[in-house]
């Protein structure tokens, strides 16, 4: 079996990271861009305006 070459990761506002609101993306699992923290400007709805999303660690899940 191969392996992911991709990760999920999630990306929250970075003036409130504690909103309700995230984006889950891809990022490479491997290579020079697998060790830079992704950042993007996404639509945050609920203040219903363009803002930069950082990368954060996933939650933990429960069994």
């Amino acid at each position: 079996m191969a392996k992911k070459s991709h990760v999920k990761v999630r990306l929250v506002p970075e003036a409130k990271p504690d909103s309700a609101f995230y984006y889950y993306v891809k990022k490479p699992s491997g290579g020079e861009k697998a060790k830079v923290k992704l950042k993007a400007r996404k639509y945050n709805p609920s203040t219903r305006k363009h803002e930069i999303f950082v990368e954060k660690k996933l939650p933990p899940h429960s069994k």
